[in-house]
C-alpha cells in the first residue's frame, strides 16, 4: 500500500496550482481546525500538522496568522465539512471533501462538475467503501523495526509500515492519527514529515484507456479544483 501511495502521490489532486487559491484553501482549513480544536499547537496536533504542511507549500506566515487570529475571535464564517462521492469519467470513483458555509451552493457546484463530464454523483457511502481512510506518515529513516516497536508500545493498530529508499511509510486508522504521530515524534524528536495527513486511498486502481474518458477526467479534476469550497479530491485513477 505504501508504494501505491507514493506512486500516486503526484496524481492525488489537492488544490489548484494558483497561489491565491492555495492560500485561500489553507486559510479556511486552518481557521476551521483552530476553531474546533483550539489555537494551541501543543494541544491541537492536527493544527500543528496543518501549519507545517502550509509552510512547506510556501503559504505566507501572514495568511496562517490571519486564520488563527480569526479563530481566536470566535466569530467569522461558520464553515462545516461536507463530503460528496460518486462515479467520474470512465466509471472511476471519486471522493470530494469540502469546507462550506452554504451546503446547498456547494452541493450544486459539485454536482455540476459531475453532470458536465458525463459522471454521476452518488449518495453517501456509494464509493467510499472502496477506499481506506488512513493516517499516513512518510519520513526519512531506515529502522523500520524501531518505529514499529514504538507504535506497538503506543497501542497503535498499524495497518502497514515499510522502509524503501531511505523513507519509512506508516499507515494507521484515521481515528488513531494523534497517537501515531506522537509515537513517531517520541522516537525521532526532530522528524521532518514528507507526508503527515489523513487520506482516502483506493483499494484498487483503474486505468483510463479511452481518450474521451481521459479528456473528461482532466476536465472533471480541473472543474473541481476551481471550486473554492473543495479542499481535497481523491480518486482511483491510475495516472
Amino acid at each position: 500500500m505504501g508504494r501505491a501511495y507514493q506512486n500516486r502521490k503526484e496524481s492525488m489532486a489537492k488544490t489548484s496550482d494558483q497561489k491565491a487559491r492555495v492560500y485561500s484553501k489553507y486559510g479556511r482549513e486552518i481557521y476551521v481546525c483552530a476553531k474546533a480544536g483550539g489555537v494551541d499547537t501543543d494541544g491541537n496536533l492536527a493544527l500543528r500538522s496543518l501549519i507545517d504542511k502550509a509552510k512547506k507549500d510556501q503559504v505566507p506566515t501572514h495568511v496562517i496568522d490571519k486564520a488563527i487570529d480569526k479563530a481566536k475571535g470566535g466569530g467569522g464564517e461558520d464553515f462545516a465539512p461536507a463530503r460528496y462521492e460518486g462515479y467520474g469519467p470512465g466509471s472511476c470513483m471519486a471522493i470530494i471533501e469540502c469546507l462550506t458555509d452554504n451546503p446547498n451552493r456547494t452541493f450544486g457546484d459539485v454536482r455540476v462538475c459531475f453532470t458536465k463530464t458525463n459522471s454521476k454523483i452518488g449518495t453517501q457511502g456509494s464509493v467510499s467503501h472502496m477506499f481506506d481512510h488512513l493516517s499516513i506518515f512518510v519520513f526519512a529513516g531506515d529502522d523500520e523495526e524501531a518505529i514499529l516497536d514504538a507504535l506497538m508500545e503506543a497501542d497503535v493498530d498499524v495497518t502497514d509500515i515499510e522502509s524503501d529508499g531511505g523513507k519509512i511509510s506508516v499507515f494507521a486508522p484515521d481515528d488513531q492519527y494523534g497517537k501515531t504521530r506522537q509515537a513517531i515524534v517520541a522516537t525521532i524528536p526532530d522528524v521532518d514529515f514528507d507526508v503527515d495527513e489523513i487520506q482516502f486511498l483506493p483499494q484498487a486502481e483503474t486505468k483510463l484507456t479511452d481518450e474521451e474518458d481521459i479528456a473528461m477526467f482532466e476536465k472533471f479534476m480541473d472543474m473541481l479544483n476551481e471550486l473554492d469550497d473543495v479542499q481535497n479530491v481523491y480518486h482511483n485513477v491510475e495516472v
